[in-house]
C-alpha cells in the first residue's frame, strides 16, 4: 500500500509516505507557500517522484477541532473540504484527525533515545498519559491505555483553556494581556507568538524598552545572558508547568507527561534548570499527587507523522502499540 501521511501545523506542513508501518521520504513545506493543502500535497508528491494516482490512502493531522466536511485550520490560511479534497486527488476517503491526536499516538513509537527525563517517576499501569506541546500554538491530548494493549488518543483543545495564575507577578502579567487580548488562554503565552507577547508584557510592566522582535530573539537572548529575556523564558517554563499540572489533575494522567512540540527542545538545558518542576506540582493539598509522575521532553523529529501513520494503520487493521 502507498499511503500519504501529513502533520499540518500553523507554520509548516510535514508529509511522508507510509509503507510497511514506517514513514519515509519526509519533507517539510511552509504552509504560506501554497494556497491549499491539495497544492502542497501535489508539490510533495512531485518532489519524491510519486504520482497522485498511486495513492491508496491519506491521513492528515491538522491543528484545530475536527468534525464534519469542512475544516478550517486554526493557525494558517488553509481550508479543507473532505469531499472536494477527495475529488481533487481521486481518493475514496480522507482520514482527518486533530494534530495532537496524531502527536499522542506518535508517543507509542518513541525510542528511549528520543526522550529526556525531566521528572523521575514510574508510569502507573492503566492510567492515562498527557501530551502537551508548545509550538505555533499549544497542543494538548490524552493517551489512554486500552484493554487489548493498544492506545487511544483523546483529542481536545486544551491549549485554549484559561491561563492559570499562581503569583502576584503572574496576575499583573495576566492583567496586561487581558487589556490587550481580552480572553487570555494558555496559548496566549505558551506558544511561539505567546513567548513574544509575554516578553512585551513583561517589558511594559517593568518600564523597559521591548527591543526583541521575534520569539527566536527572545530565546537566543535568554540563552546568551540577557536578564530580561531569561526572566521571560523562565516565566514561560513556569506557566507550562502550571498548565501541565492542571491537566494531570483533570485527566488523572499518572502514566506520565510528554512535553512535545517544537519550542522546548531548543532550550532543554534551560528548561531542566527552570521552575517547571516546582510549578508542575504546586497544587496545594494535591501536591503529593505528583510525587511519582514522570515527565519527559520529546526530541523525536516527526512524532506527529508517526502518529498519523498509526491512526491510518489502526483504521485498516488492529495494530497493538505501546510507548
Amino acid at each position: 500500500m502507498t499511503a500519504l501521511v501529513g502533520d499540518i501545523g500553523g507554520t509548516n506542513a510535514r508529509f511522508a509516505l507510509w509503507r510497511d508501518q514506517q514513514i519515509e521520504s519526509v519533507r517539510v513545506l511552509p504552509t504560506i507557500d501554497y494556497p491549499r493543502p491539495e497544492d502542497a500535497i501535489r508539490a510533495y508528491l512531485r518532489g519524491v517522484g510519486q504520482s497522485v494516482e498511486a495513492l491508496q490512502a491519506v491521513c492528515l493531522a491538522c491543528a484545530g477541532p475536527v468534525s464534519g466536511d469542512e475544516f478550517v485550520f486554526t493557525n494558517n490560511h488553509w481550508r479543507l473540504s473532505r469531499k472536494a479534497f477527495c475529488q481533487d486527488l481521486g481518493l475514496s476517503d480522507l482520514l482527518l484527525i486533530n494534530d495532537f491526536t496524531a502527536m499522542a499516538l506518535g508517543m507509542t513509537r518513541l525510542g528511549d533515545d528520543e526522550l529526556i527525563t525531566v521528572c523521575e517517576g514510574h508510569s502507573e499501569p492503566g492510567r492515562a498519559r498527557l501530551v502537551i506541546g508548545p509550538g505555533t500554538g499549544l497542543g494538548v491530548a490524552t493517551l489512554l491505555p486500552m484493554p487489548d494493549g493498544s492506545w487511544h488518543a483523546l483529542p481536545g483543545e486544551g491549549g485554549h483553556v484559561c491561563l492559570p495564575v499562581g503569583s502576584v507577578r503572574e496576575a499583573a502579567l495576566w492583567r496586561h494581556l487581558h487589556e490587550k487580548l481580552g480572553h487570555v488562554n494558555a496559548e496566549a503565552v505558551l506558544s511561539g507568538g505567546g513567548l513574544l507577547e509575554l516578553y512585551r508584557a513583561s517589558c511594559a510592566l517593568d518600564g523597559e524598552p521591548a527591543t526583541l522582535t521575534t520569539p527566536a530573539e527572545v530565546t537566543a537572548g535568554a540563552l546568551s545572558g540577557d536578564a530580561t529575556a531569561a526572566a521571560v523564558l523562565e516565566q514561560f517554563c513556569v506557566s507550562l508547568g502550571r498548565i501541565a499540572g492542571d491537566n494531570v489533575l483533570t485527566t488523572g494522567a499518572r502514566g506520565g507527561v510528554y512535553v512535545a512540540g517544537g519550542i522546548v527542545p531548543r532550550f532543554v538545558e534551560f528548561f531542566m534548570r527552570s521552575g517547571f518542576r516546582q510549578s508542575f506540582r504546586d497544587k496545594g493539598c494535591m501536591s503529593r499527587y505528583f510525587d511519582d509522575v514522570p515527565v519527559w521532553v520529546v526530541t523525536a523529529d516527526y512524532p506527529g507523522l508517526e502518529g498519523a501513520g498509526v491512526a491510518l494503520q489502526q483504521l485498516l487493521e488492529v495494530v497493538p502499540t505501546g510507548p
